[in-house]
């Protein structure tokens, strides 16, 4: 039996570790972590570690801001997890921030009823992946490929997984037998126009899955991110939440026009209609108590485009910054194709509903990879019966010897799927994609419009101009 992790970051790494002694092939397209959007996270690892804190209200705050549209027995699994899953980061060493007297310290983010953000500075996804690489490197029982990508999944005459097609910088391809194939691919923000994404993060985990019959769900639930740096970079650099948790305030001409800490799909939907009116929108943490100690890569970020947080006001635009669908799953982190896993954020587990709440994504890449690994030790010589439907026909199309360029798709999802949505524009994209859909990159962003398109009512992140039901509503701060 032998199993292949496709992607380095904090998910596919944590399939890798969970797995030892028992052998596995994990693949990445660099080298190990290389490109992985869990090296991005500044936020941190939400978990109820505080002492006027629990589980149940971590499950709470994780319903409310997916506008109460998330799995429940999902929501209770992996918010109770948390703890553990803190726990077993500390007793890895990695080192995070602490108070005086040794106990951890909690961030405020956006959506959250309590502080309970764990975090390591403003880098805490770079620190945690980085701990667990170091781990899984030492490990004999992981062999790493580096330098090649996934082409296409191989399935045998039951439709079972058989193998991984894969590919190098030269396009030479070889096949490797495997009886389980572990996506932990990421996501697929680098197909719209402003992103804080890794631009290799296309959805290709969805491309693989999909084409071999996979079931995915709600991929028109993008999250954009209310506070990307607009200096005009590509991917645009992040402005952690946790620097509105810490006092900064959203400013649209220069005065306050939304309460910072609801959750991103209110404050990204207010941003855009202030920048839609055509005012000037900038993010102010000049009062932000040793903001140079608490958010140094912020700070760095800043200073590349020659501004400093501490002096200037920041322009900021909402962002694609993560996807709440994707490949669907089960608690074991199973898809509807017998032997194929998605772990992270290429799963749709039912965790995040229709907007995640910040910092809960670490924790869900840890809690899924954890599942796959158990999942794979003991379905050794088991029947393969996945809770999950099985793939709309129509979603699913094969490959193509088409080629089209990535910048055209970039723009039209740009167009058709930004914080606001309407149906003409979305047909119109569904039609045009419809014949280049033999193109990974054009099959995902079709994918992710037609979805978009199905939905006509708005919902969390997914927000539409043209549902009569629903009245945009912002919070103002008293």
């Amino acid at each position: 039996m032998s199993t292949v992790v496709v992607g380095s970051g904090l998910g596919g790494l944590t399939v890798a570790r969970a797995l030892s002694p028992e052998p596995c092939v994990l693949l990445t397209p660099g080298v190990l972590t290389e490109g992985a959007a869990s090296m991005l996270a500044q936020g941190g690892i939400a978990a109820a570690v505080g002492p006027d804190d629990s589980p149940r209200l971590h499950a709470r705050d994780t319903w409310r801001a997916g506008a109460m549209t998330g799995d429940r027995a999902t929501i209770d699994r992996i918010t109770s997890a948390a703890p553990r899953v803190v726990g077993g980061l500390v007793d890895l060493t990695v080192p995070f921030d602490r108070l005086p007297d040794g106990r951890l310290d909690l961030a405020l983010e956006g959506g959250h009823s309590r502080h309970r953000v764990v975090h390591a500075g403003d880098h805490s996804g770079a620190t945690v992946t980085a701990a667990v690489a170091d781990a899984v490197s030492g490990l004999p029982s992981v062999t790493v490929v580096t330098g090649q990508r996934a082409v296409r999944l191989v399935l045998d005459a039951h439709g079972a997984v058989a193998g991984l097609v894969v590919a190098d910088a030269t396009g030479a391809q070889r096949t490797l037998e495997a009886d389980q194939v572990v996506l932990a691919t990421g996501g697929l923000g680098g197909l719209f126009p402003h992103t804080t994404n890794p631009l290799t993060a296309l959805g290709q985990g969805v491309a693989l899955a999909a084409r071999a019959g996979a079931r995915t769900d709600d991929l028109h639930l993008v999250q954009f991110h209310p506070t990307g740096l607009d200096v005009g970079r590509d991917p645009m650099p992040l402005l952690t939440e946790a620097l509105r948790g810490a006092g900064a305030v959203l400013l649209a001409d220069g005065h306050r026009f939304v309460g910072e800490l609801q959750p991103r799909d209110v404050v990204s939907a207010a941003v855009w209609d202030a920048l839609a009116s055509g005012r000037q929108i900038h993010l102010d943490a000049r009062h932000v108590d040793g903001l140079a100690a608490r958010f140094p890569s912020v700070v760095a970020l800043c200073a590349e485009s020659g501004l400093d947080p501490r002096r200037d006001l920041l322009p900021v635009r909402p962002t694609v910054h993560y996807s709440m669908g994707g490949v669907t799953t089960d608690a074991r982190a199973r898809t509807s194709v017998p032997g194929l896993y998605a772990v992270g954020e290429v799963s749709r587990t039912g965790l995040h509903g229709a907007n995640r709440l910040a910092s809960n994504s670490l924790l869900e890449a840890v809690v899924t990879g954890q599942a796959a690994a158990a999942d794979i030790r003991a379905v050794r010589g088991s029947g393969w019966r996945a809770e999950v439907p099985p793939a709309d026909p129509a979603t699913l199309r094969a490959a193509a010897d088409t080629r089209v360029g990535l910048a055209s798709v970039r723009a039209l999802l740009g167009e058709a799927c930004g914080v606001v949505r309407d149906g003409a524009t979305l047909a119109a994209a569904v039609g045009r994609l419809d014949p280049l859909a033999g193109d990974d990159a054009a099959y995902v962003a079709w994918l992710v419009a037609r979805s978009a398109l199905a939905h006509p009512h708005s919902v969390g992140a997914h927000r539409r101009s043209d549902d009569p039901a629903v009245a945009a509503t912002h919070g103002v701060p008293a």
